[in-house]
């Protein structure tokens, strides 16, 4: 945080008010550094997602190369932003709620220090904008990180792992003590990298493929043959080497030719 800034809050008053945020505020300007270094900027334009004080902001600022945008919902730290950066273009709001076609005309890439509680649906998000966006450098608690990145075979392997996997080649770059935040999580945290890989499509119906993912998963305990109950397909044309493993161990390869059996039953 900066400390040329003087909040009508006291210090105690802006701690409860982060935490009902959801949003941990770095205060380390070499991990700072490293995040905004991290992204290669395919794009002229980035989205950051809750800048908070400016702690990337300032250092994403210094690239004179990028058309920089960020997103706030903290009016406090909205108003900082207005005045410490009068160039940024600043939306006030939540970026779950943000109608990306409107904001941004062309691809865009996204970085940020996320608000832990919407981690995963910012993530989500970026999913269903996968064309448009080619690259993703941010930080989430460590536990997240490490599911994202994760490979078949991993207990921690999951919905997000294989959705994201398809379209986007992930690496998890580094770990941040909990110490390096105001106010400290009870929790480390991780900066990963996502940038879209060359596949354009899958070889299935993809809105399908979705749904097996998340059925799959949604029963990891059991074997794809009785989590994939639900969806009343016909398992036939399906493999039983296949159905008869559990979700955490089918590669994406192998989510995609499952789809096209079960779609073509």
């Amino acid at each position: 945080m900066s400390s040329t800034y003087k909040s009508s809050l006291v210090p105690s008053q802006r701690v409860r008010a982060k935490k009902h945020l959801g949003q941990h505020f770095l205060r380390s300007d070499e991990i700072a550094q490293r995040i905004v270094q991290s992204l290669s900027a395919p794009t002229a334009c980035v989205l950051e997602i809750g800048p908070g004080m400016g702690v990337l902001t300032q250092y994403l600022m210094q690239r004179s190369e990028l058309e920089l945008c960020a997103i706030e919902i903290d009016t406090e730290s909205v108003e900082y932003l207005h005045v410490h950066y009068p160039s940024l273009r600043v939306v006030s709001g939540d970026f779950l709620r943000l109608d990306l076609e409107h904001l941004f005309r062309s691809p865009f890439s996204i970085i940020g220090n996320f608000p832990y509680n919407i981690s995963s649906q910012i993530l989500f998000r970026l999913f269903d904008h996968r064309d448009r966006v080619p690259e993703l450098v941010g930080m989430f608690q460590k536990e997240v990180a490490e599911r994202v990145t994760a490979s078949p075979g991993s207990k921690v392997y999951g919905i997000l792992s294989v959705l994201l996997s398809a379209f986007y080649d992930m690496e998890y770059l580094f770990t941040v003590s909990e110490q390096m935040f105001d106010p400290p999580p009870k929790v480390k945290s991780a900066v990963i990298r996502l940038r879209r890989n060359a596949v354009a499509r899958l070889d299935c119906d993809e809105a399908s493929f979705v749904q097996v993912v998340k059925a799959g998963f949604n029963q990891r305990r059991k074997t794809l043959r009785n989590a994939l109950r639900q969806l009343g397909r016909d398992f036939s044309q399906v493999p039983d080497s296949m159905l008869s493993k559990r979700a955490e161990q089918l590669s994406v390869a192998e989510f995609v030719s499952l789809t096209r059996h079960l779609v073509q039953t």
